[in-house]
């Protein structure tokens, strides 16, 4: 299948109400550098979480999977990223669908973007300026010193390189959760997958992190896809969100996350957006 025709289908989850074809920031959609195309979530063996998911991220956008606990958004994360291969359905990552590559091609779809997990997952062991230099060790050739060098780079541009000989546990939650984008940045990919990044943040650090993020999709053109509940992230930093919904096993809206919060219909919508008590089930 030829990623130029691959595209959501037209079922339920493919065009939620509330939709929006325009992001505020951006102007119109952008060509897409990810597609998921009628993707069953979910764990070998057990029911599906999630059915017929179907989604594009624009090249340059900030796009958010939003949703309450237990919907799917980091399932839906694990599987575009291969980490965990999906019931059904595809995952094109810039041409290639990581559903099914094999060898080299897996390896080189890997090398076109970076992964920050929730807890930021730094090596304990390790100082700032060795956390983020291990990638470049790993699949570069680079001499020591263009490693270096590279390395601290990545750290300014989070905002820490004062922070480079400091060991994780030294620092703050927040400063931990930007070094693990500065690490994920090491091999200048072109896609950043973050899960729940404000996780565990005090609201003033959640609100440096977004703005770390949006200045990084504005300044370099990152491509970034956010699993997060955090209202506050997805109206300042995001351009473009789904939402996530358990019991419709599926996509309920999909757009700009301000205009899903002002102009829905829909009470489900509405009630996740504006932080009111869901509707009880027909």
């Amino acid at each position: 299948m030829n990623v130029s025709a691959a595209g959501p289908s037209q079922g339920a989850n493919s065009s939620p109400s509330g939709g929006s074809e325009r992001s505020e920031r951006g102007g119109p959609l952008t060509e897409p550098i990810i597609r998921v195309v009628d993707m069953d979530a979910g764990y070998e063996g057990t029911p599906a979480i999630l059915e017929n998911v179907n989604f594009d991220v624009g090249r340059g956008q900030v796009f958010g999977i939003l949703g309450g606990s237990g919907c799917g958004k980091s399932t839906v994360l694990k599987h575009m990223i291969g980490l965990l291969p999906p019931l059904a359905g595809e995952a094109w990552i810039d041409g290639t669908d990581i559903v099914t590559a094999e060898g080299d091609d897996l390896l080189a779809i890997r090398r076109k973007f970076g992964v920050m997990y929730q807890s930021g997952a730094l090596f304990g062991s390790m100082t700032l300026l060795e956390n983020v230099r291990l990638p470049l060790e790993v699949w570069t050739d680079l001499p020591d010193d263009a490693v270096d060098l590279i390395a601290r780079m990545k750290l300014e541009l989070v905002g820490l390189e004062a922070f480079t000989g400091h060991m994780p546990a030294e620092l703050s939650g927040g400063m931990q959760k930007r070094a693990g984008i500065a690490r994920a940045m090491a091999l200048d990919p072109s896609m950043l997958f973050l899960d729940e990044p404000s996780s565990g943040l005090d609201p003033i650090t959640a609100a440096s992190l977004d703005a770390t993020i949006r200045r990084l999709a504005d300044s370099l053109g990152v491509t970034f896809v956010i699993v997060t509940h955090d209202l506050g992230s997805a109206f300042v930093a995001m351009d473009r969100v789904i939402l996530l919904d358990r019991r419709a096993k599926g996509i309920i809206a999909e757009g700009d996350p301000r205009k899903l919060r002002d102009d829905t219909t829909d009470p489900r919508v509405r009630a996740f957006f504006r932080r009111e008590a869901e509707p009880a089930p027909a």
